[in-house]
């Protein structure tokens, strides 16, 4: 009996051993025949690419090489990607190297993609295009004489582009506007102060981050280090478009402790990255309203998402613009380049900012706020100077104008009635001050 048992055991242990070699055999032609299939598939895909080329380098009505054909189907792949992906051939590379390290004339816009239109993110403040009244949301339908409907972003950039002191026209389309709009542009060298200090009051600081360039964070620890007093924080990012990650981080890292504030993910992992807030020189206590709009994309989105998300900020004003990708430039030889996007950033909750953007916790449209009139109101300290001028009236004397010049770093009360939002998130952040000091 027990000799039985072990020969039955004996050859239960052979019948899994061929049954666990037959399996291993079959998964193993399994994925050989996926893979072959995977690269007869990839060979015919090549295949097909090179009857194309030589079809049309055959037969098209114009004379046209294989290497000029190569490179349109290049810019057609990388468009067809996603918005901010791009091949760039020799001259394209140039300008893009021109614009990082030269000195060019620009208009001092953002652009992106956004529903096959070339919209405006935001015009930077101060420069040519913000003067000539240029907004965000506006979508350009011409440059000069070109139509951009299929244009690429690198071309409309380049496009607009050029020497200071010259001329271009864009044709623009604006909502509420029953017609197309003409606006004449001078270029200029683009100069752009980031960080704008002013206060509101006697303890409210205003902080406008017009761009995320590298000064950023030491001009902002520099403003709150001059005003000492200050009991609540007011960051205005509208029509901001971004700029450099490492400022967007270290914006969130002055207000949060702890905890990620962005991070990215591609399909490679090396770019499978997470950016993480750290202690010390950490302000946890001033209350803050952080402003953003249609304008505000990029590195924007990220200070704004990750305060949101860290329960840090009340998020005031209009939905983001959704611009949460990754992009980098790589070499394809001396002359051309390729700008492809391989990660998406997404915030400490895990939500995604491409194409989604910000939803602030309270929305309010940008406008003026009209003042009810209540007449002649007048203190007993002023009624003697104030019947003063009643009679120089009378007498026909001009009244004498005392002209004071006008203080910059005060934002006045007439300036937040013309904003809406600002006025909204004044009001929001003397909640909460009031709220932290009980």
């Amino acid at each position: 009996m027990i000799i039985k048992n072990k020969k039955a055991i004996l050859l239960g242990f052979i019948s899994a051993i061929t049954a666990s070699v037959i399996l291993a055999t079959s998964s193993a032609q399994a994925n050989s025949y996926e893979t072959q299939n995977n690269q007869t598939s990839k060979l015919e895909a090549y295949l097909k690419f090179t009857r194309i080329v030589q079809i049309i380098e055959e037969q098209y009505v114009d004379d046209i090489n294989a290497s000029d054909i190569i490179n349109k189907a290049l810019k057609g792949l990388l468009a067809n990607l996603d918005a901010h992906s791009s091949f760039m051939d020799a001259k394209e590379t140039k300008e893009l190297q021109v614009q990082t390290h030269g000195e060019f004339g620009g208009l001092g816009i953002t652009v992106g993609m956004r529903d096959g239109a070339l919209t405006v993110i935001a015009p930077l403040e101060g420069t040519p295009a913000d003067k000539a009244g240029i907004k965000a949301g506006d979508i350009i339908l011409k440059i000069n004489d070109q139509a951009t409907i299929g244009m690429t972003i690198d071309k409309a950039v380049s496009l607009m582009r050029g020497k200071p002191n010259t001329e271009i026209m864009l044709t623009i389309v604006r909502k509420g506007e029953p017609h197309p709009l003409k606006i004449k542009i001078v270029r200029d060298i683009i100069e752009i102060q980031s960080v704008y200090a002013k206060t509101i009051g006697d303890d409210i600081l205003y902080l406008r981050i017009t761009s995320f360039d590298q000064k950023v964070v030491q001009s902002m620890k520099k403003a709150i280090r001059k005003h000492p007093n200050t009991k609540g924080i007011i960051i205005d990012l509208r029509n901001n478009p971004g700029g450099l990650l490492n400022q967007a981080i270290g914006v969130v890292d002055m207000f949060v402790e702890s905890g990620p504030i962005v991070s990215q993910k591609g399909k490679i992992p090396s770019e499978n990255l997470v950016y993480n807030a750290t202690a010390p020189n950490t302000d946890t206590k001033t209350p803050i309203v952080v402003l953003v709009n249609g304008g505000s994309a990029s590195a924007s989105e990220i200070v704004s998402g990750a305060l949101q998300d860290h329960k840090r900020a009340v998020i005031v004003g209009e939905k983001t613009f959704g611009k949460g990708s990754v992009q980098v430039v790589m070499p394809v030889n001396e002359n051309e380049a390729l700008r492809l996007t391989i990660a998406r950033y997404y915030l400490p909750s895990g939500r995604t900012i491409q194409a989604v953007g910000v939803t602030p916790d309270v929305e309010v449209s940008y406008g003026e706020i009209k003042k009810v009139d209540e007449g002649i109101s007048i203190k007993e300290r002023d009624l003697r100077k104030h019947l003063e001028n009643e009679l120089q009236k009378v007498d026909g004397k001009k009244n004498k104008k005392i002209d004071k010049k006008e203080d910059k770093t005060v934002i006045t009360e007439e300036q937040i009635y013309k904003d809406s939002q600002l006025k909204s998130a004044i009001d929001i952040l003397k909640a909460l001050m009031i709220t932290q000091e009980k």
